[in-house]
């Protein structure tokens, strides 16, 4: 994204009042990040974090010890293809790709790959409710999708005040809730999944901040629920730390 649209995008989200986030967060443990990982997907599963990276001839599945986040495992995708989001399925890691119109369903404790499928349009995030699988596609719009199938149900617009919220990236389903990065910008939105209203914000700017440095291209991206431990797991794209936060207002 060119410097004026990205100052285009932030004018428009503070004047919509995303500034004025009611979701307070700390942060209770930095881990190392690998700083060459373009992060495009994170999520928990069976106590450990997975995550996927983009780039043409970069792009895999890594799986990271979730106490230190030690790589455990990696999976190149295919070379000719841009990683995008991950999403658990059941024993399955379900993963997409940017222009392709291409996924793939992997088994999750050995990252073999089980099947693959096709899908419109791009693909950017995506996460799982438990019940189906939701895919942004940098629109405002969040496609639910089969499990099974891959085949679209149902679709939401995503709205702030009445308003599209596009650039839609990484997704993570917590508590009932979707939350999402909004590329290029340091705000993690949280949406309600039945009428596409974002209820409230978490603005990292902080972290944003220690991590950007001079790589414009090295934005918030990546958001993974501990159930657990009630904290929210997240990094960037070639940042070197990996934050686990404490939200005050718990999703």
């Amino acid at each position: 994204m060119r410097p004026r649209r990205l100052a285009a995008l932030l004018l428009l989200l503070l004047g919509a009042g995303i500034a004025r986030a009611d979701i307070g967060w700390e942060v209770v443990k930095t881990l190392p990040h690998d700083p060459h990982a373009f992060t495009q997907g994170l999520f928990i599963a069976d106590g450990k974090l997975y995550e996927s990276t983009g780039l043409v001839g970069q792009s895999e599945l890594r799986e990271l010890r979730l106490e230190d986040a030690k790589l455990l495992r990696r999976q190149p995708i295919r070379s000719d293809l841009f990683g995008e989001g991950i999403a658990p399925w059941r024993d399955r890691i379900v993963s997409i790709t940017w222009q392709s119109g291409l996924g793939f369903v992997w088994r999750r404790h050995d990252f073999r790959q089980l099947a693959s499928f096709s899908y419109p349009g791009e693909g950017w995030g995506l996460t799982s409710d438990g019940q189906s699988l939701i895919l942004s596609d940098g629109t405002a719009d969040l496609r639910f999708l089969d499990p099974e199938t891959q085949k679209e149900t149902k679709r939401i617009s995503v709205s702030w005040n009445g308003e599209p919220v596009r650039n839609l990236n990484e997704l993570e389903y917590a508590d009932g809730a979707i939350y999402a990065n909004i590329w290029y910008s340091p705000m993690i939105a949280r949406i309600d999944p039945a009428t596409g209203a974002v209820t409230d914000w978490i603005n990292l700017s902080p972290l944003v901040a220690e991590n950007i440095g001079r790589d414009s291209g090295a934005v918030l991206n990546g958001i993974a629920w501990d159930p657990k431990s009630r904290l929210l797991y997240v990094t960037g794209k070639n940042w070197p730390h990996l934050y686990a936060l404490r939200l005050r207002e718990a999703p």
